[in-house]
């Protein structure tokens, strides 16, 4: 499975001296772990004392271990700056209104929220989690969630795989081409469907053909027997997904996962950038 995690994962090259964030506790960020050389221990993992009779283990080690939980995630630096701390129920507006249950954007925001929560408390109880689906319009905290959830995960130890869908595709299709591949079909395939904890996000920005349609019932249809926790996100409503990716595949992921609508009526990084303008401006 290490060699399906080397081609899936999409962080920078080892040996580069710069520092990145890492979760602490699923809601902030801890100190910064050094990917470089380290300083106390010289790569060596211990901490030898000056007269050489007794050495204890560095705390690069618990950082060196975090990291490379985090590259067989497939985690990418931007998604390690999301944390729970940082969730802000202000971006959803309290006037307005989804048409299905007339809840208020900000009321499911807070359901979204404490399902997220809930999903990583159970999960660190050694229960099984049942999975969630983030639906709802661009920029309105999907991905976010699912990278709060991956990162209180990956944070105590646990096995996850971050997977955006079209990039799977394309992963699945490049092994049909001609010439040597590191990994198979199948190979790609069952790191998806067996893994401890999958996160499947943006569902539905891809063409849906058949090929499309039975790649993604294998994995959802395994999960679904295995009682594999699965954290999905997708821009599409159930009636689009259905008309995307067919019945069968859109009732077990409605088995799988459950379906809670993030909506907003300003995408939420354009409202961080006006915020953010507003700032400077008044420091000018």
């Amino acid at each position: 499975m290490d060699k399906v995690y080397s081609v899936l994962e999409n962080l920078r090259k080892p040996g580069q001296e710069k520092n990145i964030n890492l979760p602490g506790n699923g809601s902030a960020p801890v100190n910064n772990v050094q990917t470089g050389g380290c300083p106390l221990c010289h790569d060596r993992g211990l901490i030898i004392s000056e007269s050489g009779e007794s050495a204890v283990p560095c705390q690069c080690m618990r950082q060196r271990s975090l990291l490379a939980k985090i590259k067989s995630a497939n985690i990418s630096l931007s998604m390690l700056k999301c944390s729970f701390s940082q969730f802000n129920p202000n971006y959803y507006d309290k006037n307005s209104y989804e048409s299905t249950r007339g809840r208020s954007y900000y009321e499911n925001a807070a359901i979204a929220y404490r399902l997220a929560r809930q999903f990583v408390d159970r999960a660190l109880k050694g229960e099984r989690p049942d999975g969630i689906m983030f639906t709802g319009n661009v920029g309105s905290g999907k991905t976010f969630l699912a990278c709060c959830i991956a990162n209180a995960l990956l944070e105590h130890g646990e096995e996850l795989l971050f997977l955006v869908v079209p990039d799977l595709l394309d992963e699945i299709r490049a092994t049909y081409d001609n010439g040597v591949h590191d990994v198979t079909e199948q190979e790609l395939l069952d790191t998806a469907r067996k893994v401890k904890y999958l996160i499947l996000d943006d569902l539905g920005a891809h063409n849906y053909t058949e090929w499309t349609r039975n790649k993604l019932y294998s994995i959802i249809n395994y999960r679904l027997n295995n009682q594999l926790p699965t954290i999905i996100t997708t821009n599409l409503d159930l009636a689009e997904l259905e008309q995307h990716l067919g019945d069968r595949t859109t009732s077990r992921i409605v088995q799988l996962c459950q379906v809670v609508r993030l909506l907003v009526d300003t995408d939420i990084r354009i409202q961080k950038r006006r915020s953010k303008d507003q700032n400077t401006d008044r420091e000018i």
